[in-house]
């Protein structure tokens, strides 16, 4: 079974599904095989991998798969990453769109919590790991991804709302994991993303992030770059977009990959 990374925070506007599929695709190119698996509404992370959402011929999503509440059935889901890079081949994509919202309607049924974790089973039995792109919230969809991860990943911006998103986070955990069955779920890490690096008040939150979360901060921080931006507008993976600065966007992103590998093996 794949090793499951909750990716989140509280506050939108951080990049999360941006560092998902980078973080995915870095760790696809050491030969591991990946999961995508988004699971906000948005659909952020599909768009982004190139997958789009045809309502004429209607595709099984995310949505679709909880809602049957049967064991197995995101196995129906995952799709490739149509990429044109060698390394696509070890990545799928298991999709979302607006209809995932409705799922929040059913909150109140027995065990619902736990529908993400039964589609799962079985169904990602052949990949070393599955990423999870949250909505930001701590309502009823990431109640579900907690509740079927194995560890957390917070991605955060050097800016207070952001921090306060990821401690919220951090707190909800601590608070109700046991409640959602998932005693055993920790944080693994915390991404510092989008840093703006020579602005004063940047190093400052960046020193807030660093004395509040402590070891759990992962190296390298992730800076904001043109590249990144430009391969997330033209849903292609880093090596094909257009803009400055690549080696040093793609290197962050390897680099990144290999504090994923210590830490989870940890």
């Amino acid at each position: 079974m794949a090793r499951r990374t909750v990716v989140i925070n509280n506050r939108g506007g951080v990049g999360k599904s941006d560092v998902t599929l980078r973080l995915g695709a870095a760790l696809a190119k050491r030969g591991r095989r990946v999961g995508l698996l988004d699971f906000d509404p948005q659909g952020n992370l599909s768009r982004r991998a190139g997958w789009t959402y045809n309502e004429d011929q209607p595709q099984i999503t995310v949505s679709e798969a909880v809602q049957a509440d049967r064991v197995g059935t995101m196995g129906q889901v995952w799709t490739p990453v149509r990429w044109d890079v060698e390394y696509a081949a070890r990545m799928r994509l298991a999709p979302a769109w607006l209809e995932l919202e409705n799922r929040y309607a059913e909150a109140g049924l027995a065990g619902a919590h736990l529908r993400l974790a039964k589609s799962l089973q079985g169904a990602d039995d052949d990949l070393d790991d599955v990423l999870i792109d949250c909505p930001p919230s701590l309502f009823h969809l990431t109640q579900m991804a907690f509740a079927a991860g194995d560890g957390v990943l917070l991605v955060t911006r050097a800016e207070i709302d952001a921090i306060l998103g990821a401690r919220r986070v951090r707190e909800f955990i601590a608070d109700k994991r046991a409640a959602l069955h998932a005693d055993d779920l920790r944080i693994d890490g915390v991404v510092v993303n989008d840093y703006e690096q020579g602005k004063p008040r940047q190093r400052q939150q960046l020193a807030s992030v660093r004395r509040i979360f402590g070891d759990l901060v992962w190296e390298p921080i992730i800076h904001r770059r043109e590249i990144m931006a430009n391969a997330s507008n033209d849903h292609v993976p880093l090596e094909q977009a257009k803009g400055s600065q690549l080696h040093g966007a793609v290197a962050g992103f390897e680099l990144l990959a290999d504090t994923y590998e210590k830490r989870t093996a940890a």
